[in-house]
């Protein structure tokens, strides 16, 4: 290489001698040998180095997204349009939303338009999820992993702490993933998806041509799929509350779906709320006209109240240990005379009379028995004794009071304050005041034969009276 630049410039040498008609000078002559020299040195070697040393060229910026970012799959229709009452799940009807204690809430931090992928590019449920064809329980995952994302999208999730985006546009974290920086140092916002408290078996379901679109609506007609397209306890019911033959092996019992204790009740408590039936379902929603209306369900099938609940809750309150402060209106003190005299609501349903109503009325001074301290000056409970007590019967008199409400009287009266006056002269103490009305003695002995005691609260068991009704 070197031999053939001294050529060259031996040649070049020799044209300007000839074409100047006489030898050139000694020191031209060195300098271009010398050039010659150097030239055949570092010429092509030294481009070549210098191309080696010169910096890389930067490589292409990623695709941005389009001005204003991508619009499809934000919502499961466009624009965040209303979705038709047609795609929702069935039962959506009665319950337009699901339910938070069964299906808690979730965040999705991607978009997806499945609408796309079915209606455009043929996908099936199956191609993304098709988990769910063996799945026996609700803690299986049904979600795609990222890989199944890559036979179509330019990107590599092979290592998903090292995701390796590609040239297109489609292969980008922003193509798909939503949030502030979407991909930034390869980091994206994670999905929440948890579990439904529920029990459930997509395998069973498929295995009986049960499709996805009975359970979750037309999802194929939307674009992003949300919490909305979960299934609706109104249409589990088309089948499992059929009856007879029809039913099959879709049982209706609460805890066939729902998760329960050891002694078989339902679990009604979840952190996003507590568990209670809707309105459609037997008029039982738990509204706070309930308490009224807790009596005819209760009633209509008592099975159905012990799914959830226990027979105390019910003799807490029946009995009177409880006491809801709900139950009555505030001003109750004050008015409550006249529903007792009413009878409605029916006191001794939750009170005892003998010990909650009469030691109240001892103490603000209206029970028989009050203490002569605590007695209203001036002020007496009952009507003068002319009309309440003694004859003839007006109607004021005590004892129609006592026929048609006997439980305001027990409220402050005892046994033992009856007989004072009614209880047989002599015997047992009494004045004799015959509260039998007439023809009684004719049928007292059917009344003695039901039930005796009513008679010597009055009467000795030796008493002529008591003979005669044996």
């Amino acid at each position: 290489m070197m031999m053939n630049a001294s050529k060259r410039s031996a040649e070049s040498a020799h044209k300007t001698r000839r074409s100047s008609g006489g030898p050139l000078p000694g020191w031209l002559a060195f300098v271009a040998c010398l050039s010659a020299l150097v030239l055949g040195l570092v010429g092509p070697d030294a481009s070549a180095q210098a191309a080696d040393d010169a910096p890389p060229a930067e490589s292409a910026a990623p695709p941005a997204p389009p001005p204003g970012g991508y619009k499809s799959g934000l919502y499961p229709m466009p624009n965040d349009a209303e979705t038709p009452l047609a795609f929702m799940p069935p039962g959506s009807a009665a319950s337009p939303v699901p339910s938070e204690e069964i299906y808690p809430p979730q965040t999705i931090t991607i978009r997806f338009n499945h609408k796309k992928h079915t209606k455009d590019l043929k996908q099936t449920c199956k191609s993304c999820h098709a988990a769910a064809f063996t799945s026996d329980k609700v803690a299986d995952r049904l979600m795609p992993k990222a890989e199944q994302c890559d036979a179509c999208h330019d990107v590599d999730h092979s290592d998903l702490n090292a995701v390796k985006a590609g040239t297109d546009a489609n292969g980008q974290c922003v193509f798909c993933h939503i949030g502030d920086k979407a991909g930034d140092k390869g980091a994206v916002a994670p999905m929440v998806l948890p579990n439904a408290n529920l029990v459930f078996t997509h395998k069973k379901h498929l295995d009986r041509n049960i499709q996805c679109g009975q359970c979750h609506g037309q999802v194929g007609e939307l674009e992003l799929a949300t919490r909305d397209q979960l299934p609706r306890m109104a249409g589990c019911f088309t089948c499992h509350n059929m009856s007879g033959a029809a039913q099959g092996q879709a049982k209706g019992a609460c805890t066939t779906c729902h998760t329960a204790r050891n002694d078989g009740r339902m679990i009604t408590s979840f952190t996003t709320g507590n568990l209670v039936p809707p309105q459609w379902m037997h008029n039982a929603a738990h509204t706070p006209d309930f308490i009224e209306r807790h009596k005819s369900v209760a009633a209509n099938d008592s099975a159905f109240c012990g799914s959830c609940h226990t027979t105390n809750e019910c003799t807490d309150c029946h009995d009177g240990r409880v006491r809801p402060r709900k139950v009555h209106p505030n001003d109750w003190l004050s008015i409550h005379a006249q529903s007792a005299r009413q009878d409605n609501p029916r006191c001794a349903s939750c009170h005892q009379a003998q010990t909650f109503c009469a030691d109240c009325h001892r103490r603000v001074g209206v029970a028989r028995d009050t203490g002569s301290g605590n007695r209203l000056t001036g002020r007496r409970f009952h009507p003068p004794a002319a009309e309440f007590t003694t004859a003839p019967r007006g109607p004021n008199h005590h004892a129609w009071e006592a026929m048609r409400n006997l439980n305001a009287c027990v409220s402050c009266h005892t046994e033992r304050d009856c007989a004072t006056c009614h209880a047989t002269k002599g015997l047992s103490g009494g004045h004799g005041v015959n509260p039998h009305p007439l023809g009684f003695r004719d049928k007292c002995s059917a009344a003695f034969a039901r039930n005796p005691r009513p008679c010597l609260v009055c009467h000795q068991s030796n008493d002529p009276f008591v003979r005669a009704c044996q």
